[in-house]
């Protein structure tokens, strides 16, 4: 498997960067994800950091090299990872829980798979075009959904979501895939800062116009210097699956041996104290948890039904 693959996260007229960003990948799969941490709430730096590194644990545990079932593994991921904030907001005694918006994304065999929760986005341009995108779980795009364009306070609503991790309700996950990938594509994941500053059709001309390398920075300046001095955080990564062509900044997973694993999500520059990493043991005591939820809403559905 090789992949070109480049990532950006710039700071914007804000106090501090709450964004995270970071891939890892074994010999025959590869995770890629954004984190924004939500203004408004305790700690969204802790809280995108925390997110990022239960996915990477996670896959580190699970890719052997492959795994099992993407799909499975993306959603059950994002639900612990949002229980992980859960604990940790109980476990400090704070009054708000550290918030955080994510889209992650997951290649192997020559398909993707992806999952997002909030305004991060995913977008996948092919030959030029746009071939996918997420939509937002916020009420903005809830009302272009409905048919509702134009509606007074759509601007505002842009930035307000129904759903994300380390709320106290279950979060709104979608997952898309698997999406057989061709030579030359290019998966973008980001942050709503770079899209909320920069148009679609901007985006997807400058990714099929441009290499990655070139393309990504550019698109992040052209946010920045239209978001102004309140311009939020701009984090992007890009990804560009293995052609006929060498892509930029190429990696080559067969440099790992059988069962090597490589990671750029790392603990964050005065994070080393913070609680953040998982064990087994929590890992699966989180999969039980979520098991169960699944089953008692399943039986709750069933017993409603039954009495309908």
């Amino acid at each position: 498997m090789k992949f070109g693959v480049y990532q950006i996260s710039r700071r914007g007229g804000r106090e501090k960067n709450e964004d995270r960003m970071g891939y890892c990948y074994t010999r025959e799969a590869g995770l890629f994800a954004v984190a924004d941490g939500m203004g408004g709430h305790p700690e969204g730096e802790v809280a995108s950091q925390m997110v990022l590194q239960t996915l990477a644990a996670m896959f580190q545990r699970d890719a052997r090299p492959t795994l099992a079932d993407p799909a499975q593994f993306l959603h059950d991921g994002v639900l612990i990872a949002h229980q992980q904030l859960l604990r940790y907001g109980a476990d400090k005694g704070l009054s708000d829980t550290p918030r955080t918006t994510v889209v992650a994304a997951v290649v192997q065999a020559g398909q993707a798979w992806w999952v997002h929760c909030g305004d991060s986005r995913l977008y996948l341009v092919r030959e030029g075009q746009l071939q996918a995108r997420t939509r937002d779980h916020s009420y903005s795009e809830l009302q272009e959904a409905l048919g509702r364009v134009g509606t007074a306070g759509a601007q505002f609503n842009r930035n307000v979501l129904f759903t994300c991790l380390g709320s106290p309700g279950r979060p709104m996950v979608d997952q898309s895939g698997p999406l057989a990938l061709q030579a030359g594509d290019r998966l973008m994941m980001c942050s709503d800062g770079l899209w909320g500053n920069v148009s679609d059709d901007k985006l997807v001309s400058l990714l099929a116009a441009r290499g990655i390398s070139e393309a990504v920075p550019d698109m992040v300046e052209l946010a920045l210097r239209h978001g102004g001095e309140r311009c939020d955080n701009v984090t992007a990564l890009a990804v560009e699956w293995e052609g006929d062509a060498e892509p930029e900044h190429a990696v080559s997973t067969r440099d790992l041996e059988g069962s090597g694993f490589a990671s750029t999500i790392q603990a964050a520059a005065g994070e080393q104290d913070l609680r953040l990493e998982m064990d087994e043991e929590e890992i699966e005591r989180s999969v039980r948890e979520i098991q169960e939820a699944i089953r008692q809403s399943r039986a709750l559905r069933k017993n409603n039904d039954s009495k309908s």
